[in-house]
């Protein structure tokens, strides 16, 4: 049996800020004490992970001095060899951001974001990052009447053209993800989902600049299939990284450990993602139960890891067996592939079609069939 051990080449990734969570909540206080960067990055480098993420205050969460926490910081990635491939800015903490921070109704503040935006991405790309990760949790509304959304949009669009602007002018080799999620902080959050996502990606000035980070928890908080959701990103060339949680359907945000969620939905994205072409991190942003004490952080750091080795060689067991593969292809899963319109046909050549309505509409699909074999793989009584 496969030992499930994770290693750097793996490329698992965590947000200081997810082992660093102190448990507090609306209802209660902190459970655990402040966690210090530098014994995460040594701990989660002993687990096997590959990097680390971060928001600039991330790194202040033991020493307030910017200049000794970050020398801290990059001393700890040196002897460890853990690598930076993303990191972000916290927009949303400061009592100043509780009306958005690109899309605040106060133009000064607006400003002050941009400023907070550059000088992280001056820190990141020292680093070595080369993904930028916007999360718009402030950037919404409770009251249609509080915020012109139209105009909020334009100021989204420009804050993303004027940091792409930045970065071109700094030779920065970074890209921006868009974090899509539908509410929670705000009322109602802009860019909810993937597909409001990409929709304004297309508009911006540097579109090839900008893509996504979905996360599990936040598209099935929209009632939306994520592994769908994915699969549209990458078709679109946009998936530049991904968050990796656990979540149960349309409720607050849980940032369940990875699999701890929907765990058929957890086998079919492993699936999509060792298959699909994606080639980044395996980013998890998940929150240690608030249940748990310090030393139970990293158990839990280890078991997103672990899930998803699981589920990666589950995936390959249903990939190999002979019966899953005939029944694809008895599914007619394959023939999706294949052009409606053959090499050198024209909507003409539809019209000569001797096409039996009733023997089509008689065949059956065999979907149940498939639907089973991938559960009994899960349920590990196959293969």
């Amino acid at each position: 049996m496969p030992a499930y051990t994770p290693t750097p080449e793996d490329r698992f990734t965590f947000g200081l800020w997810t082992v660093g969570w102190q448990a507090r909540d609306p209802f209660g206080d902190a459970t655990r004490a402040a966690l210090d960067p530098v014994e995460s990055v040594h701990r989660l480098a002993e687990l096997g992970a590959y990097g680390v993420t971060f928001h600039d205050d991330d790194l202040l969460a033991v020493e307030p001095d910017r200049d000794r926490a970050v020398a801290a910081f990059r001393k700890a990635l040196d002897e460890t060899g853990m690598k930076v491939p993303m990191a972000t800015t916290n927009l949303f903490t400061h009592p100043v951001f509780k009306d958005g921070a690109f899309t605040s109704n106060d133009r000064d503040i607006r400003r002050h974001a941009i400023r907070k935006v550059m000088r992280n991405l001056d820190l990141a790309a020292s680093l070595g990052a080369t993904t930028y990760v916007c999360w718009g949790g402030r950037e919404g509304a409770e009251s249609d009447a509080a915020k012109d959304v139209t105009a909020a949009l334009e100021r989204y669009k420009e804050a993303l053209d004027l940091l792409c602007g930045y970065v071109l002018d700094k030779g920065y080799d970074i890209r921006f993800a868009i974090e899509p999620k539908p509410n929670e902080p705000r009322g109602d959050i802009l860019l909810p989902t993937i597909g409001h996502a990409l929709a304004l990606i297309g508009e911006l000035e540097h579109p090839e600049m900008v893509g996504l980070n979905p996360e599990v928890g936040h598209e099935q908080m929209a009632g939306l299939n994520f592994v769908h959701g994915i699969a549209q990103a990458l078709w679109h060339g946009k998936l530049f990284h991904i968050d990796l949680n656990g979540q149960h359907g349309p409720r607050y945000d849980q940032d369940l450990i990875f699999g701890h969620g929907d765990l058929k939905s957890a086998f079919f994205l492993v699936d999509l993602l060792e298959n699909g072409g994606y080639d980044g991190p395996r980013h998890f942003d998940y929150k240690p139960p608030r249940t748990e004490d310090a030393q139970d952080v990293w158990g839990s750091a280890a078991a997103n890891m672990r899930t998803y080795l699981i589920l990666k060689e589950k995936s390959r067991a249903f990939r190999a067996d002979p019966e899953v593969r005939e029944a694809l292809l008895a599914s007619r899963v394959d023939e999706l592939a294949q052009p409606t319109l053959a090499p050198g046909e024209t909507l003409a050549d539809l019209a000569d079609d001797d096409f039996d309505l009733d023997a089509a509409a008689a065949r059956g699909y065999h979907f149940t069939r498939l639907n089973q074999l991938a559960l009994e793989h899960l349920m590990g009584v196959r293969g």
